[in-house]
């Protein structure tokens, strides 16, 4: 099962990262957040499927968890690995979604520990059972609600870099120059860059993580 193989991976030498991109929160068992909360080698990151804050949306969707279950998994996180990065999965006028519904899933976001959203707005799709559920979402509105949530979500990445601050951890550094800087990311996520050196390409080295710059995303290293 997915649990043997994370246990099976994390002793692989050559293996220095690993990160779980995506994962639904009722096959994120605690022994899984457990084990991550403990290797030496699997990212402190989690990307974890919410779609909706609303539980009858959820339940319309066919998701097999509750706005519930999902806190608790990112409360255990947080317990155990609190410099832990957690990113979700949410779309905006799913068929029948209410300003009430919206609203549900802005608090649920707004009081959580998530990090930053992946925000999708609905699209009928053919042959899907969402095409037989009434309440059609006019464009409109379902664009300014994928607005609403990605704004919230610079905020959520913000006060996350914020918080992290000072903090030491690893960045693993990528190829591509952009305007002769490079960038790369911790293990936690955060994503930042420095001079463009091919010598880096590729490696892991540790760093100080600094202000974020006028972007209020990337993080500029600085030097230990």
């Amino acid at each position: 099962d997915f649990f043997q193989l994370i246990q099976a991976l994390d002793v692989i030498q050559g293996l220095d990262r690993i990160r779980i991109s995506s994962i639904e929160p009722n096959l994120l068992t605690n022994e899984i957040i457990q084990f991550i909360a403990g290797s030496q080698r699997f990212a402190p990151h989690f990307h974890i499927p919410l779609q909706s804050g609303s539980d009858k949306i959820l339940s319309l969707m066919r998701r097999r968890y509750d706005s519930r279950l999902y806190r608790d998994k990112i409360s255990l996180i947080k317990k155990l690995m609190p410099h832990a990065c957690i990113g979700a999965d949410v779309i905006v006028g799913f068929p029948s979604e209410t300003d009430e519904d919206f609203l549900d899933t802005v608090l649920f976001i707004e009081s959580s520990n998530i990090s930053y959203l992946h925000v999708f707005t609905y699209s009928e799709r053919p042959n899907t059972t969402a095409l037989r559920i009434q309440g059609k979402i006019p464009n409109r509105i379902r664009s300014e609600r994928n607005q609403i949530l990605t704004h919230i979500s610079e905020k959520k990445r913000h006060a996350f870099y914020q918080s992290q601050i000072g903090s030491r951890t690893t960045v693993l550094w990528e190829n591509e120059d952009h305007q002769g800087m490079m960038h790369g990311f911790t293990a936690n996520y955060i994503k930042v860059k420095t001079p463009y050196n091919p010598q880096l390409v590729n490696t892991i080295e540790a760093i100080t993580v600094s202000e974020p710059d006028q972007d209020g995303l990337t993080q500029v290293l600085r030097d230990i």
